[in-house]
Formats: C-alpha cells, structure tokens, sequence
C-alpha cells in the first residue's frame, strides 16, 4: 500500500509538470549573482529578435533552469534596489525617497534588520559578498577632513601633507557599518567601483592606504564618475577579473567544507566605469558597453565553471539577475541604430518608473527543483528572496523582516499560480508605480529618470495594460477613472501598513510622500537627484 501511494504521488507530480524535490538538499548551497546596469534586452536569450550582443554562458545558464520574464527591482538605479534584495523590504520606507547612497554616506540598512545573509548565517551558512556594495558604511572621517576626500566631480589636483595625513588616518582604521556587521562572514569589493577610494575593500579595511588621486584620464569615456584617493598605478580593468577570481577561489573552498555557503556576487559590469580589457575590447562591433556586457558574461561562465569543477553544482541554488535596466547615457540610442535594443521591447531606460528601468533578467537554476529549459510568466521581484529562502530552510520570518516579500518556492517547483498581486517600483527621482496583474499605474507625469523634469507636461496619472501594451504606448487612466481609484487606494493601504506581506502593521522609518508627484505644483516635489550621482 505505502509503494501504491508513492507511486500516484510521484505520478500526480509529473502530471503536473513539476520535478520531484526529493532529490535537492535540505539546505542548498546559495549563489546569487547580481549584474548592474544589465538592461532586460541585453541578455540574447530575453530579446532574441533585437539583441545583438552575444551572452552564450547566460544563455546557457537560462536552458539549465528558469527564466523569469516579469521580474522587477524595487528601484531604476542601484542602491534602493540592492536595499530591497536584502532585507526583503520595500527601500522607500527608508531614508532613501530618491536617489541612492551617496559618496561617504551612513548607512542605509539598519543594524538591527535581518538580511539574507544574517538569515542564512542563523541556519548555519558560511556567507560572503564580493562585489560592489554601495549601501554606505560607518567613514571615520572628521567634517573638516571630508574635503580632502572629495576634490571634485572629476578633480585630480595634486596632493599635498594634509591629504596623505588624513588618508593615513582614516584608511588604516576599520570602517564601520559594511557587509561584515550586516550578516556577512567576510567581504571583497571595490564598494562604487567608479567612486573613491579606488582601492579595494576587504572585510573593514582598504587592501593598502591610498596615496594620490585618481588620474585625470581615468575619467573619460565613461570611465570613472568621482575624484578622489586611490592606489598607486590604480588600474579600473582589474577590477572585474580580480572579483571573478575572488568568488571562483571562494566557491572551490567552500565546496570542501561541511557546511553549506551563500554568495551574493554584485558584480560592478556592465555600469560605468566601461574599463574593457583588452581581448575584449571591439568584440561586439557595437561600442564599449556591448563589449564590456560581453566581458561580464565571461565572467560569469567563469564562476559558473568553478561551481561545476567543485563538484557542488547539484546541490546549490543559482540565481542571476540584474539591479535595473540599462543606462541611456552609455550610447544607448547608437547601439539602438545598429540593431540592438538594450531595453528590448520596453519602454525607458535605467532610473525609470517605465519598465525599461527595473524588469530586468532574472534566471534560476537549481538540480532537482527546476525544470530545466522552464519559463515562469508570474510577477516576481526581487524583494522575494528573502521569503523565498526562509521557505527553503523551513522557517518563518519574523515580523520585523521580509515585510514585503513573497516565497517564490512554489514557481520553481512549476506552479503556475501569482505568488503576489502587487509590486511597487521607483524611478531614481522617488516617483512610484504599482502593478496589480496585467495593470500598472505610475503615480505621476513621465518617467521619473534621468530625463525628468519638475513640473513635466503631461497626464498626472499614467495606467497600462502590460498584457496588451508591454512598450507603455497607450495611457488609459482618463478611460478607466474607477480603476486607477482602485490602484491608488491599493498603494495607499500598501504603504500605510508598512508591509505588503499578511501579517502585523509594521511602522515605515520615515513618513512615505509617494503622492508628491501627482500635485501640478513643481514646487510641491522633492528636488530630481543629480545625473552624476545616479551613476
């Protein structure tokens, strides 16, 4: 009778397209790569009609598992987002209302949150980061010492006693506030990598004491974005390689030891700065960005490689995604021109509430769960993480975490059935939209990126129908007045209740002005962040 059962069960399992999950561990192994500035038609396998850039080993990597096609960050650019992928939590109720961290700011996550590494690390994980952090950190750095630090947007005067003082100073102390005391074991990075100091960080310290400023030429051509300290003969070609290197040798240790390992691997490619090296420079014939978009997928063969050599490939959980859509300012419109749409069939680019700013790629592989070659059309986010892998160690969060993320273990096992009914998303000035099934509402005029203006014409309400319009073409918000009432009390409740999850009313950090964008007095609106520091 017990093999009669077992039989109809794993019966009813193929019947319904799913895998047996018998065979994955208890608890899996955990890689989760993010790329940045990575745009949702750069990746071949996700814009094969107009994607010129060949990406063979992410290609490859999406026929092994799930890809994801309606993924979403909380955010158009890159601080907010890596906020909430985290901590599971929704970035505006933060400080952070617009914008991103900026150079030598506090930080952004809270000691007392729950990320998924002090998550994973509860349940026994060794746990690293490497890769760009750029969540702030605890700088030791006086008031009257900081213009030393920060000569200008692109300065490289020359230094002077006082300068190599403070650097001493400050760079041989610990810094305070990084990976390490937000669950991470150890941690390796550049922290921005087109931001000082232009030195690499590990653990709490710089790897050696920045002694001149940057050089002028390493701020042209999309190179580097801010003056400031750096290493000797700093070159911003090594970077890429050397993290690669990094996590290879992190995973062939970590595959011998008895317990299980999460790295999150925030690579710093393809965003600014574009330091191609040299066998890869030209490889597209569509301009830098293509070419370093190349270079990345390399890179990540490479540690998808060492995965596979140590021989720990089929018990770990693989996740690639991206931070947001591609920038503009990259030469987007002339790669366009050539052939190749780096937001595929969307609308906008990085920054935007539209969808070219933050549905980005989003790919799962995991032996013995996923199907390998699936697709999965559900609205995801990556605030999903955190739920996703209490899901899979069998433990709930508390009510303090995770308030806005929802466990994507069912999809992976081919379910087919919302996991959420709603997502939020941010363009880089704080204006927000909401999605509700096929339907999204961007709660203001225009796209919010870079390419916005206080006081923009236009309709004060934007609302799509993405199964009909995915490029954002027709606004219904004058034909459909009871839904966007509808959509707009939904984000009221969404935001007042300080979680989207069920659950206990949670208080946000600060109170949350997601109206703000809807008055038609450009006085009434937050100032737009900067071009130069949304990079």
């Amino acid at each position: 009778m017990k093999q009669a059962r077992l039989l109809l069960s794993a019966l009813f399992a193929f019947s319904c397209g799913q895998i047996s999950v018998s065979a994955a561990p208890a608890k899996p192994n955990i890689l989760l790569i993010l790329a940045d500035d990575l745009g949702y038609g750069d990746v071949q396998c996700y814009n094969p009609q107009r994607g010129k850039i060949p990406t063979p080993n992410l290609d490859r990597f999406a026929s092994q598992g799930m890809r994801f096609t309606d993924a979403h960050t909380s955010s158009g650019v890159c601080s907010p987002t890596r906020y909430t992928l985290l901590t599971g939590r929704y970035h505006w109720r933060t400080r952070l209302q617009a914008g991103i961290v900026g150079y030598l700011e506090r930080p952004l996550i809270a000691p007392d949150r729950l990320t998924l590494a002090g998550l994973l690390k509860q349940h026994g994980y060794r746990t690293a980061a490497i890769g760009k952090w750029h969540l702030g950190w605890d700088w030791a750095i006086t008031p009257e010492q900081r213009p030393l630090f920060a000569p200008g947007r692109a300065d490289s005067p020359a230094v002077t006693d006082a300068h190599r003082a403070a650097w001493k100073e400050v760079y041989a102390k610990p810094i305070g506030g990084g990976p390490t005391t937000r669950g991470f074991d150890t941690y390796f990075g550049t922290d921005v990598p087109n931001w000082p100091p232009y030195a690499f960080i590990e653990n709490d310290q710089t790897a050696g004491i920045p002694s001149e400023f940057l050089h002028a030429a390493q701020f042209r051509n999309h190179l580097a974005s801010l003056g400031g300290p750096a290493l000797a003969g700093w070159q911003l070609e090594g970077i890429l390689p050397a993290l690669t290197d990094r996590a290879c040798a992190f995973i062939e240790r970590s595959a011998k030891q008895a317990e299980p390992f999460f790295l999150y691997m925030p690579l710093t490619t393809p965003h600014t700065p574009l330091a191609v090296n040299k066998e890869w420079q030209g490889r597209s014939g569509l301009g830098t960005y293509a070419d370093l978009v190349m270079e990345t997928d390399a890179a990540v063969g490479r540690v998808l490689a060492a995965l596979d050599q140590s021989g720990a490939a089929d018990k770990t959980l693989v996740i690639f995604t991206s931070d947001n859509g591609c920038a503009p300012y990259i030469g987007a419109k002339d790669m366009e021109v050539k052939g190749h749409f780096p937001s595929g069939p969307l609308r906008g680019y990085k920054a935007d509430a539209w969808e070219g700013g933050h549905r980005v790629p989003f790919m799962v592989r995991w032996p013995g769960v996923v199907k390998p070659g699936s697709r999965c059309d559900q609205l995801v986010m990556q605030a999903d993480f955190m739920a996703t892998f209490a899901d899979v160690l069998g433990t709930k969060l508390p009510a303090t975490a995770g308030e806005d993320s929802f466990s994507l273990l069912p999809l992976l096992r081919g379910e087919e059935k919302p996991i959420r009914r709603h997502a939020i998303s941010h363009a880089s000035s704080g204006l927000p939209s909401l999605r509700q099934g096929d339907w999204k509402l961007i709660f203001g005029s225009g796209g919010g990126g870079f390419a916005a203006k206080a006081g923009a014409d236009g309709p004060r309400t934007q609302l799509y129908n993405l199964a009909t319009d995915l490029g954002e073409t027709k606004n219904l918000a004058a034909e459909k007045p009871e839904l966007v009432a509808e959509l707009t009390a939904a984000m009221e409740k969404l935001v007042s209740e300080g979680r989207s999850t069920p659950g206990a009313k949670q208080a946000n950090d600060v109170p949350v002005n997601w109206k703000r964008f809807l008055t038609a007095d450009p006085a009434a609106k937050k100032a737009q962040p900067k071009k130069a520091k949304a990079k």
